[in-house]
């Protein structure tokens, strides 16, 4: 696609003119801009100023002049703060932009300027600082002008006035036409002056610190011989000089002196030793502008144009090409044009008659100045100009990319193409025709880049081709040995292409396709390549197997750290490099879930050595010691191996592994089976222990070794009968397998259980008694001890009992005496008011002081039980309804009723007074509890206050 270029309405032109609504009630003899002040001369004595940021505000000056002397030219400074007024009777004028008297210069008297050149880097707004003056007369002087608020009438402005140098032509002293200076690097100053027909430059050095002394230094240094200068032969009678500054205190940067033969037009180089004049040029005048009827009266300069002033028209030249781009003719009614000047720091062009002022703006003047560098072939600074309008760099791009190809500069052209909104397919076959494929590729790999997310078609279709353009181009390269440091930088550029974040979406949603296209070409090692960059490590890895090269697929795996890619090549891998493998588990720790594993161990371990299986019981005792896995099959794994190569491992496994059921991860009955196949007798021993089946442990003990079904016999500590059983089965085969009487014996001081009665029906008939005499003989005397102790405890026990009796009939006679004056230990009031209790520890309280005191502090149950009692206690304290009753009734009832509540009373007094409140455990529990019930903290806190 391409861009529509379609003005909607009609540009403005590049200067635009504007007259001023000013009608001067004189005529205009002289006109100067500089920082937005305007100062004119109108008829003979009058000075017009105005500030142009506030035009409604002018300010009239009297010259005071009685005498018939006219202005001739005025000179206004860049701050526009001073004004220099030369008159026509070689008199010169002063005029400070804060003051309303025009001063006359003494000291310039005698002297008609032409000529001032400003000092731009010490001048202001009370000082000019060092100043030259150019006369008519061809001389130079250089000056100072100063005023203060304090010395401003008492004495001259005008510091020193004093001639440094003489300008001449060939035929003498000639007017100082202009004057500019000029700092350049390192303290060097650049003094440009003209005469009508010669250009001259004074080029020198003012030591630092001492700028303030003046020029004289530099104009002494060519009091010798001439400097360096520039003449034509034709002659205007004056010439100009116009210099273009694109930033306010910036040095210019370019140059225009119009002369007898046309315009002399340049840049500015501060770096050249004796001359800044540079890339200079003549714009010779054409035939419509003869020296002698209309010559040219004024010039300035912009950034890419210069204006001529003519008597009645304004042209503007391009200084890129030098063809006239703007004329502009004034109408006769406005008289003849006067003159033309620029204000530098707005950009604008002031010209005027003798009654009318016109204003140039300009605007946008660099619009159309891509064109013309794209037609010098100046294609950057084209692109410069046009960075913000794409459809004139789309132009610039297309003429550039055309140009290149024309010079066969195929690599350049290629890039610019690809910046290009032109047709694809017409580009990409321009290449093909001209057989210029790195041209090409360069041409798509840059197309590529500008493609946006969005176009995914585009993209696809791009990488795909780039792709097969590298493997075509890297099939040619490789087989020529003279082309190996080419071929290198191809690979490596197709690699980055292939690794590019970019293309990584588009590589990977067409990886299918590229992998047939790598394949297509035989190009495996860039397969694999790709294949890392994708991710795609099971193809990497996989090729790596069918290769042999079984390392290089271990370090994928170990780099990469996929664990479902351990899980499938790790059969494969395991039988050819074993120790390497289970390295690489290892190092991969927790990651991996063993069980995963086990199949490939397992095909692993059947066929192979004890060495190879070393590999595997490494890696399962790793899982379990330093990963501690619980899982089951692990475990069972582990026993396996341990059963068909370690026995001796198997054992200290197991006991490591403990007795308790619930904290044993391997399954105890195919333990007990695997064991059994392999005759492994302690081990199924231990696992019989463990599954409490003393009995199966203990017989089978008894086959490997009697100290062993001891250490059995002596486990089930909570059933005595049991071991007992079990210590009797040891004995009878002892007794009758061995035939070992010592040992039989031996038994019975090992089981405190047996006796030598549960013994004897072991032994045969015909054994002698010596061998067990003294077993007897201890027996019996176990017996006699423990008759004797029976005794004793009989005894303790009668004793016990009468002291108890004694104790009882103590109690009941134990009495307190209490005195009137007693009180409450709980409120405080007298204690024989109320009925009350007396604790052995002498505490006293009232019978409702106890229960206040006491029932917040017992359990629900016993509150429950105590408000039952108080209640039965009412009912039997009422007196009876009824009157008329038999006596013998009434005595009747009235008994039981008092026993009844007697009964009711003692048991209140078991529950209240069970106990002292301040002595008791009641105290104890209550330690924790707070002096004060947090309920009724705030109400409590508040009566304090």
């Amino acid at each position: 696609s391409g861009y529509v270029n379609a003005r909607l309405e009609k540009e403005t032109p590049i200067f635009n003119k504007q007259r001023i609504d000013f009608a001067p009630p004189e005529k205009i003899n002289s006109l100067v801009v500089s920082s937005n002040q305007l100062c004119m001369s109108l008829g003979k004595d009058t000075l017009l100023r105005i500030d142009l940021g506030k035009p409604d505000e002018p300010n009239q000056v009297e010259l005071g002049r009685k005498d018939e002397a006219k202005v001739y030219k005025m000179f206004l400074d860049h701050t526009g703060s001073h004004l220099l007024i030369a008159l026509n009777t070689s008199e010169c004028l002063y005029l400070n932009r804060s003051v309303q008297k025009v001063r006359a210069l003494s000291r310039w008297k005698g002297h008609l300027v032409e000529s001032v050149g400003w000092n731009k880097f010490l001048g202001s707004e009370t000082n000019t600082g060092p100043i030259l003056v150019g006369t008519a007369q061809g001389h130079i002087y250089e000056a100072e002008i100063s005023v203060s608020e304090g010395s401003l009438f008492s004495t001259n402005p005008d510091q020193y006035f004093r001639q440094v140098y003489t300008l001449e032509e060939e035929s003498g002293p000639a007017p100082v036409c202009c004057l500019e200076i000029e700092r350049g690097i390192e303290g060097k100053f650049f003094i440009i002056a003209t005469t009508r027909k010669r250009l001259f430059q004074f080029v020198g050095k003012v030591p630092e610190g001492t700028e303030q002394q003046g020029f004289g230094s530099i104009f002494a240094l060519h009091a010798e011989h001439l400097p360096s200068f520039r003449e034509f032969p034709a002659n205007l009678g004056f010439s100009e000089i116009a210099f273009y500054t694109p930033k306010l205190r910036s040095n210019p940067r370019s140059f225009a002196w119009m002369m007898g033969n046309g315009v002399l037009y340049g840049t500015l180089d501060y770096s050249r030793p004796d001359s800044i004049l540079s890339d200079e040029r003549v714009w010779v005048y054409p035939a419509d502008i003869d020296i002698t009827v209309n010559k040219p009266i004024s010039i300035v300069l912009t950034q890419f144009h210069f204006l001529l002033l003519l008597p009645d028209r304004v042209k503007a030249v391009c200084t890129l090409n030098g063809q006239v781009v703007f004329q502009d003719l004034f109408q006769e009614k406005f008289g003849l044009l006067t003159r033309m000047i620029k204000d530098t720091t707005v950009q604008q062009i002031w010209i005027h008659t003798e009654k009318v002022v016109f204003r140039y703006h300009v605007q946008r003047e660099s619009r159309d100045v891509w064109k013309m560098y794209m037609n010098m072939n100046k294609f950057d600074l084209a692109k410069e100009y046009c960075k913000d309008r794409p459809e004139c760099l789309d132009i610039v791009l297309a003429k550039e990319a055309e140009h290149c190809f024309q010079n066969k500069r195929y690599l350049d052209s290629a890039k610019c193409y690809a910046l290009t909104q032109n047709y694809f397919e017409e580009i990409a076959l321009k290449f093909i025709e001209a057989k210029q494929e790195e041209a090409l590729m360069e041409f798509l790999i840059k197309k590529l880049s500008n493609l946006k997310p969005s176009e995914k078609t585009q993209t696809t279709l791009l990488t795909t081709w780039l792709t097969e353009l590298y493997l075509n181009w890297l099939g040619v390269l490789e087989g020529d040995v003279s082309q190996r440091s080419l071929y290198l930088d191809t690979r490596e550029k197709f690699r980055t292409f292939l690794s590019s974040p970019k293309n990584k979406e588009c590589l990977f949603n067409n990886r299918a396709s590229i992998y047939e296209l790598l394949a297509s070409h035989g190009d495996t090692e860039h397969m694999v390549y790709f294949a890392v960059i994708m991710q795609d490590y099971e193809r990497v890895v996989a090729h790596h197997c069918q290769h042999d090269e079984y390392d290089e697929a271990l370090n994928v795996l170990s780099r990469h750290r996929d664990e479902k890619l351990f899980y499938k090549f790790s059969p494969v891998l395991i039988q050819h490099i074993p120790k390497k493998v289970v390295d690489a588990w290892i190092s991969m720790g927790s990651r991996l879930d063993a069980r995963n594993l086990i199949p490939a161990l397992v095909n692993y371990s059947q066929s192979a050595s004890t060495q190879q299986i070393n590999e595997a019981i490494r890696y399962m005792e790793f899982c379990v010691y330093q990963l501690e896995e619980t899982q089951q099959a692990i475990h069972n794994y582990l026993l396996s191996l341990y059963a068909l190569c370690r026995p001796d491992s198997l054992l200290s496994y197991l006991e490591q592994a403990g007795t308790n059921p619930n904290r044993i991860h391997y399954d105890l009955k195919y333990a007990l089976r695997l064991c059994a196949e392999h005759g492994h007798h302690r081990a199924c021993v231990h696992i019989y222990k463990v599954m409490e089946l003393y009995e199966e442990a203990v017989d089978l003990a008894l086959q490997v070794d009697v100290d062993l079904a001891k250490s059995c016999a002596d486990l089930p500590e909570d059933d005595e009968e049991l071991r007992k059983k079990l210590w009797l089965k040891i004995a009878r085969h002892v007794v009758q397998e061995e035939k070992d009487v010592k040992k039989a014996m031996a038994c019975l001081s090992s089981c405190t259980l047996l006796k030598i009665e549960d013994v004897l029906p072991f032994f045969p008939d015909f054994v002698t008694i010596d061998h067990f005499k003294e077993a007897i003989c201890n027996s019996l005397e176990d017996y006699n001890k423990h008759i004797e102790e029976l005794k004793r405890e009989m005894e303790e026990a009668t004793q016990s009992a009468r002291r108890i009796r004694e104790d009882i009939q103590e109690m009941r006679n134990k009495y307190g005496s209490v005195e009137p004056q007693e009180k409450c230990a709980a409120c405080d009031f007298p204690l024989l008011n109320r009925p009350f209790y007396l604790f052995l520890c002498g505490h006293m309280f009232h019978y409702d002081c106890l229960l206040q005191a006491v029932f917040p502090n017992l359990p629900a149950y016993k509150q429950a039980k105590l408000e039952d009692l108080q209640k039965k206690l009412a009912a039997t304290s009422q007196p009876s309804k009824s009157y008329h009753r038999p006596k013998d009734t009434d005595t009747i009832s009235l008994g039981k009723g008092q026993q009844s509540r007697e009964q009711i009373k003692a048991d209140i007094d078991d529950i209240v007074a069970a106990e002292c409140v301040y002595c008791g455990e009641l105290m104890i529990r209550s330690i924790d509890k707070p002096f004060i019930d947090p309920q009724k903290y705030e109400e409590e806190m508040q009566s304090w206050l």
